[in-house]
């Protein structure tokens, strides 16, 4: 039986009304979309932007005469989950929270196909790059393409120079599935360089000259960079970093 008139008449308004309930609905989604990616954006920018310091403290004249007598070192520094991390929109699982804003946009060309990639700093980067080019002679290590890694490094260096020397995935080597980093060809003398890493297998071959570091995935409070601070400071007194480095148990649980 057919339905009556008024059945006929009141189906295409439920029709039109479950249409704009739905509109509306998505235009509501979209308005709290906005509001959250604002409001983390800003939470992300106070706690980033907080006046934290690591106190330098003018060398007494015992500190100045030992620095004297030892040779300058070079630090390596790993980009990718270490200084920064990054995605693009062709990634199959987006390691970020959706609305996390980020810090810059490298554009490369890779395969002749144009990528955009999202790059988010670690939290107190700058100061931390800022800080430690006093101290060191700094040098970027990364696994990654060279055209992908020398926009970001650049970006991080932001003209101040403290980043002019860069290796590569080319300068990496192969090992299985991963790469593994030769920091003698960087420096052959041993004894005066070290990297921050969040990789084991990266330093496969130099545990003793390596300083560990979690890997990090914007967790906006994360302190790591300014955790590794007092050490470094210390560091750079030594005559060999292996002295210190080698007691690093992590070694024993890279494999």
């Amino acid at each position: 039986m057919p339905p009556g008139p008024s059945v006929a008449l009141r189906m295409p308004m439920l029709s039109h009304f479950q249409m704009n309930f739905q509109a509306f609905y998505l235009l509501l989604l979209k308005v709290w979309t906005c509001i959250c990616y604002m409001f983390k954006r800003q939470v992300r920018a106070f706690v980033q932007h907080q006046p934290v310091k690591y106190q330098m403290f003018p060398l007494s004249p015992v500190s100045r005469h030992r620095l004297s007598m030892v040779q300058r070192k070079t630090l390596v520094l790993d980009l990718d989950e270490t200084l920064i991390h990054s995605h693009h929109d062709a990634m199959p699982r987006n390691s970020v929270k959706p609305g996390t804003p980020h810090d810059f946009t490298v554009k490369v060309t890779i395969d002749r196909h144009p990528v955009r990639f999202f790059v988010h700093k670690r939290p107190h980067v700058d100061l931390f790059l800022d800080i430690v080019s006093q101290w060191y002679d700094l040098v970027v290590f990364t696994a990654s393409m060279e055209i992908y890694g020398a926009a970001v490094a650049d970006k991080l260096d932001n003209g101040r120079n403290i980043l002019r020397r860069r290796y590569y995935r080319q300068h990496c080597t192969p090992d299985f599935s991963s790469y593994t980093k030769d920091l003698s060809a960087i420096c052959s003398d041993l004894n005066r360089i070290f990297i921050i890493d969040n990789s084991p297998g990266a330093y496969r071959c130099f545990p003793d000259n390596a300083i560990p570091i979690t890997s990090w995935f914007c967790d906006p409070m994360d302190c790591s960079l300014l955790s590794l601070l007092p050490t470094l400071d210390a560091l750079r007194f030594t005559n060999d970093v292996r002295s210190v480095l080698s007691r690093n148990l992590h070694r024993h649980h890279m494999w």
